[in-house]
């Protein structure tokens, strides 16, 4: 996608050609883009407040995110209850589902029109490694990525924090990834240091070795509980990791693809007869 630039009252335009007014009666061609934004910490988190701010000087930021907290939910769907979606302000939504809830129903019944790119976050607390599997922020873009729509994660690697260097980094990456595209079904996991940004390095996930903590109890009515805590991790040592970026003080952008197929041991296990195609 190409932008052009045009001195009147939008200046970055997008693909198709939209004549609108500009303040002293020429034209400008295109319109700002229309950015989709959402996350799994809840409408209500600093990181996608953040986030929008950024995003609104690049284009036309609509939020429809959780209405509570969705961590952890992978890329899952709603199936055993009705969703309802509540607008809460102009170009602010709240669904009560999961992020890839929120993207699904933005996409076929909240936005009047298609947006050209959805960014997910930011998220409180990194997604890297193994962890992409279970993020909800992660997530969010995946599903647009199923609707071909390009798809960015971006994960503030603590708790809590300053958002603005992250949210203006993702704002930087949005207009990138909208001039110079993303391969059919990829996406961008993202994770952000704390505090000013050194630089960016692209990277693979990383293998960590994880040990969950589980809390035991009993509650009031004498059943047990199990409560799935905070994770100890330890990280193998390979610089071209997210977890060895992230150690380096640098962002991480890692390419994520919504096709799990591991083409590696497919064509190894054809080689060696290993499995007979059948054919009726």
């Amino acid at each position: 996608m190409s932008y052009d630039v045009c001195y009147m009252k939008c200046e970055i335009m997008v693909a198709e050609p939209i004549a609108i007014a500009g303040h002293n009666g020429s034209r400008c061609r295109r319109l700002m883009p229309k950015i989709l934004v959402t996350n799994d910490d809840g409408y209500f988190s600093e990181g996608i407040e953040t986030l929008y701010n950024a995003l609104e000087a690049i284009g036309e930021v609509t939020m429809v995110a959780p209405a509570s907290e969705q961590s952890a939910t992978a890329h899952s769907l709603t199936l055993t209850r009705p969703l309802r979606a509540r607008q809460i302000a102009e170009r602010r939504y709240t669904v009560d589902g999961t992020p890839t809830d929120c993207v699904l129903l933005a996409l076929t019944k909240i936005l009047p029109e298609r947006p050209d790119i959805v960014v997910s976050g930011i998220n409180h607390g990194a997604n890297l490694g193994d962890d992409v599997t279970y993020s909800g922020t992660v997530a969010g873009a995946l599903e647009a990525s199923i609707f071909k729509l390009p798809g960015i994660a971006v994960s503030l690697t603590a708790r809590e924090g300053d958002f603005t260097p992250a949210a203006n980094f993702a704002a930087d990456l949005t207009m990138k990834v909208l001039k110079e595209g993303l391969p059919a079904g990829t996406i961008l996991n993202v994770n952000v240091p704390v505090g000013e940004i050194r630089g960016a390095r692209l990277t693979h996930l990383g293998v960590v070795s994880a040990t969950p903590e589980i809390v035991e109890g009993v509650d009031p009515r004498g059943k047990a509980y199990y409560w799935i805590g905070i994770q100890r991790v330890s990280w193998k040592e390979d610089r071209g990791s997210d977890y060895a970026a992230i150690s380096d003080g640098l962002v991480s952008i890692t390419p994520l693809r919504t096709d799990m197929t591991d083409y590696r041991t497919l064509e190894t296990l054809r080689s060696r007869d290993l499995f007979t195609d059948v054919e009726s």
